[in-house]
Order: structure tokens, then sequence, then C-alpha cells
């Protein structure tokens, strides 16, 4: 069998040692998924939830996470903590790529989303040879989220002002991006 999953190794406040990998979420996840998707603190700045039923969770793996292109689990010793995802662009925008990614409140802090923000970016890279660009959207609140990205790497361009509508109200977000060409740190 093929290990589709891409693991690090990062050190935790208490001192241990846990292993942090990305593989494909499916649906035995979907336990896992509704501590993070049914989080308000989660799910404040995403685009869904919170989902208040395990039918919802089942309902949103199977039409959205399966289908889409590349759309990975964040592990801890390979339980679902997160998850992480790139959508490409087509056409003449086809050197561009999205990175989202979203990380159960109780793992905050800890250094595993930019870990995995990294070993994405690498990965997508890799994968993708025609991808030039990765950019990520992020909310102007979304103060944790933009240094989860200046930690990976990526690069503060602007604030794009009321650039989409967010549950009900118009948002200004930031533009950040990595180049392939862009030294990793």
């Amino acid at each position: 069998m093929e290990d589709n999953s891409l693991a690090s190794t990062i050190k935790e406040g208490d001192g241990e040692l846990s292993d942090i990998s990305l593989r494909p979420l499916d649906l035995s996840d979907v336990d896992d998924f509704m501590v993070w998707a049914s989080d308000d603190k989660v799910t404040h700045f995403c685009s869904y939830g919170p989902y208040t039923s395990r039918e919802q969770g089942i309902k949103h793996i199977e039409n959205k996470v399966i289908p889409h292109p590349w759309f990975m689990a964040i592990c801890v010793n390979n339980r679902a903590i997160g998850a992480i995802s790139v959508s490409a662009n087509q056409g003449n925008d086809k050197c561009r790529g999205e990175i989202g990614y979203v990380l159960g409140s109780k793992y905050w802090g800890k250094g595993i989303a930019t870990r995995a923000v990294k070993m994405a970016s690498d990965a997508i890279f890799a994968e993708w040879p025609h991808l030039e660009r990765l950019e990520a959207l992020v909310d102007v609140e979304n103060v944790g989220s933009q240094k989860v990205l200046l930690k990976a790497g990526f690069m503060q361009e602007g604030v794009l002002r009321k650039y989409f509508i967010h549950k009900g109200k118009t948002r200004d977000t930031i533009m950040f991006s990595l180049l392939s060409t862009d030294p990793r740190i």
C-alpha cells in the first residue's frame, strides 16, 4: 500500500516529540473533523460551520474534501487535528494556487500549523511543477493565521479592501504569497 503521508517532527511545550504528518482526509476521520468543524473559535474565519451534526460533517467530507485535488488532514500521531488544502487555478492563472488551513483550537500556538504550511508548500511545489506562486488570503482580524504564514516564509503583500463577503459581512483581507523560488525557512 502506498503511503500518501508527509511526516515531520516538532517539539511540543511539554518536551515530548510528536509526529506531524499530512495525509488525505477521509470519511473515517469524521469524528476528529467534527472536533474542529463544530468549534466556534475554529470556524469563525472559515467559509463553513460551525457544523452541529455528524451528518453535516460526512456531507462536507463527501462533497468538498474527497473530490478536492489536494486536501490533507493535519495529523499528530496519525490522528486528524486539522486540515490543509491547495486549490489550483486554471488557464492563464495556472501558475498560482491558494492554500488554506484549519487547526483544532487545542493545538493552537504549538507551531503545528506553521509546520503543516511548510510541509504542504514544499509538497505542492514538488507535485505541481507548473505552480510558481502559492497565495493565502487572510482576514485582517485573523492575527494567528497571519503569524503562521510569516513564520512559514510567506511574504505579506498588502490589504485587499472589501475583498469578499464572509458570513454576510464584507471583509478586508491580507494577501500573502510564497514563490517556488523563494528560500525556505
